[in-house]
């Protein structure tokens, strides 16, 4: 789409703040008024449309579609959106170890464990931990649990859990960020911990390190958007 407007401002809107293009407010690809719940991610989305060129590109703007898909598809549907990204408790990544070598087994645990404890401690759970990739059932109560943890956030705050937990693998890693006991830098490198045992036994092509390096800046941003809103 080409560039169509000159300036961007917000203003207030009702218990938030709107995007104005030239004094025409920015509404979602639902045709919704693009209102943000703090003045710090409308000051993130309205910095976006100021960097645009001569033509707006969409993939350059993941503030601003964070917070198109927080209203246009989580608000109408948050409950049934917060149940999808529970489920991942079922089969978090951090309660799934190697079982060899033995050296890989010890640095999924250094890391791994510590957020297990966290998470233990935050949301008074217990989690079965294993070898190997075959399932193994959670506790009810944990479950039950930690689908109460995610169901308490807004619809912007789940935009961005949804995208952490998607990326990480992990409910736990998720909620670790959006409930600031840790940051999305801190906790990227450790939902990462398999992908880079492998690149140090393999090596790396371009292509592979292109996607880590995308997968990573959105994991960021993921975590910005949810410490803005």
């Amino acid at each position: 789409m080409k560039r169509f407007y000159k300036d961007v401002t917000i203003v207030a809107e009702g218990d938030g703040h709107a995007i104005r293009l030239d004094d025409r407010p920015v509404r979602t690809p639902a045709r919704a008024l693009l209102t943000l719940p703090t003045l710090a991610l409308a000051q993130a989305v309205a910095e976006e449309w100021r960097a645009q060129g001569d033509t707006v590109d969409p993939a350059s703007m993941p503030f601003t579609g964070l917070a198109n898909a927080a209203i246009d598809h989580i608000v109408p549907n948050r409950a049934q959106f917060a149940a999808g990204i529970a489920r991942y408790g079922e089969s978090d990544l951090l309660c799934y170890r190697a079982e060899a070598p033995d050296t890989l087994v010890a640095r999924q645990a250094a890391a791994w464990d510590p957020l297990l404890d966290w998470a233990r401690a935050r949301y008074d759970v217990a989690f079965v931990v294993t070898q190997g990739i075959l399932p193994v059932a959670q506790p009810e109560a944990t479950l039950t649990r930690l689908h109460a943890a995610v169901a308490i956030h807004d619809p912007f705050r789940l935009a961005g859990l949804s995208t952490l937990v998607t990326l990480s693998g992990s409910l736990v890693c998720g909620l670790a960020v959006v409930e600031n006991s840790h940051s999305a830098e801190a906790i990227w490198p450790i939902a990462e911990i398999d992908e880079a045992w492998q690149v140090e036994q393999w090596g790396e092509d371009a292509q592979a390190a292109a996607r880590s390096a995308r997968r990573k800046s959105e994991f960021s941003m993921a975590g910005a958007f949810c410490a803005m809103s």
